[in-house]
């Protein structure tokens, strides 16, 4: 049962502010998320009729996180989060200030104030192999238009660069993406720069074989290959390769998600996936809301769908299959089978904005509605086909109309998914939006959200243990222990 602690902290919410203005990078280093997320709570009545909100009792005997810590520091929404180490994350976001923290007591280690807007990117920043110290960096990108490289270990300030939008490590260069694709080196100088690509921004960039980049451009996605000097020239360049114009709404994801692929997801829940060598298209799906076969699917989608219901949001993977998060619904997409083998159409009551791939085949999400939910992917039991009568029955013709009857029941089954999502715990905690989440294998789950808090999910189970283990050796240290027995 989730302790009563839950109930208490509910706060006076206010609307849900929007999200960040551009998704800085997706992939292994990811930069951010939450490109084009809205404010609506409006949902299509229709869509509610056909898939309602699953919900789960009190009783959730398979969540594991039935307790938690709560953590303040920040004062304004908090958009991100990074994992640093096995112990230590840091949190960003609006009130410009980077917090570290121990993931296992919640201690806050670290306060690291340097921009005076908002942090819109955090990623992780490996040292310098000629350095002889070791310690852990990031960076932080602003909307003050500044980059700032942090030493998590001491706090303090190694770089500070001004007129950065957004950036991401490429060996020993790094690439900022704006209204121009720049190339810069480790001691920030500019190395070259792209021409004006477009008044909307790059709004994801991730790397790809053959000294390439994927730039999402509004609807386009532009193949960029970056020229490294050589004897002839010492000069940096960048090339443009090819437009891919295969979406017809701008794109919101793209990420990498295998050594062959690459996918990407638009605003009017377009999933293209690609060849990551040739560029071309593997596989579509442009049918996310209703995985099943419809005779006028625009017309449906225009009748009952508002954009942001069926936007892809965010995208996580495994070897087998890529999860998707399109409007407030969940969904599985096989690679092999090249279909949707699961879904959860109505999974939150707003948008899902994040989600992530837990061990034993577990999923979880957290949405604009301040819940974070977890499920787990489950196979199916098929039913048998009825066989056809005969005999006596077939004699009068009622073989014929069963057969008839049959084929409708037939086609509905083959349509339908194989798998299902079951919601297996309900994170009851946040006031407002929950932003993203971290999962550590060994101290549990970390939220963050536009209510300014950090919550700590813990195993309750492992907890105990590691309570009742301190006990024991406090009690031998003590000599109290002998003296029991």
């Amino acid at each position: 049962m989730m302790p009563k602690l839950l109930k208490n902290l509910y706060l006076d919410g206010s609307p849900h502010p929007p999200g960040p203005k551009f998704l800085l990078l997706q992939g292994h280093l990811e930069l951010g998320s939450g490109l084009g997320r809205s404010n609506s709570w409006t949902c299509c009545p229709c869509i509610s009729q056909k898939s309602p909100l699953q919900t789960i009792g009190e009783e959730q005997t398979q969540n594991p996180y039935t307790e938690l810590l709560v953590l303040k520091a920040h004062h304004d929404i908090v958009r991100f989060l990074v994992q640093l180490d096995e112990y230590r994350f840091a949190s960003a976001g609006d009130d410009g200030i980077v917090v570290v923290w121990n993931a296992q007591t919640g201690e806050k280690l670290l306060e690291l104030n340097g921009h005076t807007q908002k942090i819109t990117a955090i990623i992780t920043f490996p040292s310098l192999e000629v350095c002889e110290e070791k310690n852990q960096l990031i960076l932080t990108a602003s909307a003050d238009r500044t980059v700032i490289v942090w030493d998590c270990d001491t706090g303090r300030q190694v770089q500070k660069v001004s007129c950065f939008q957004s950036t991401v490590k490429r060996l020993d260069i790094w690439l900022s993406g704006g209204n121009d694709l720049c190339v810069w080196n480790r001691k920030l100088d500019l190395l070259c720069k792209t021409s004006h690509l477009s008044d909307t921004g790059i709004s994801a960039l991730i790397e790809i074989p053959k000294n390439c980049v994927v730039a999402a451009v509004g609807k386009e996605l532009i193949i960029f290959r970056l020229v490294t000097p050589t004897g002839e020239s010492l000069e940096w360049d960048i090339l443009e390769i090819k437009r891919l114009l295969d979406h017809q709404d701008n794109i919101l994801s793209l990420v990498n998600i295998n050594d062959l692929s690459f996918v990407t997801g638009s605003h009017v829940g377009e999933m293209i996936i690609w060849n990551i060598l040739d560029w071309t298209v593997q596989a579509c799906e442009c049918n996310f809301w209703d995985p099943s076969p419809q005779l006028d699917t625009q017309q449906e989608i225009k009748l009952c769908q508002k954009p942001n219901d069926i936007s892809i949001h965010h995208f996580t993977w495994d070897e087998e299959n890529v999860f998707a998060a399109v409007g407030r619904g969940l969904y599985v997409y096989n690679l092999q089978m090249k279909r949707v083998i699961a879904c959860q159409k109505t999974a939150h009551d707003s948008s899902v904005l994040h989600i992530a791939k837990l061990p034993n085949r577990q999923l979880i999400s957290c949405s604009e509605d301040g819940s974070v939910r977890i499920w787990e992917l489950r196979e199916k039991q098929q039913l048998a086909a009825e066989p056809v009568p005969t005999g006596f029955f077939n004699m009068w013709g009622f073989g014929r109309v069963n057969k008839q009857a049959s084929q409708p029941v037939k086609k509905q089954q083959e349509n339908a998914t194989p798998c299902s999502l079951e919601l297996i715990g309900d994170l009851i905690g946040h006031s407002s939006s929950v932003e993203m989440f971290l999962y550590f294998e060994d101290h549990g789950l970390v939220t963050c959200s536009a209510d300014h808090l950090i919550i700590l999910w813990k195993n309750g189970e492992r907890e105990s243990g590691l309570r009742s283990l301190k006990l024991f050796q406090k009690l031998e240290e003590n000599g109290d222990l002998h003296l029991a027995v």
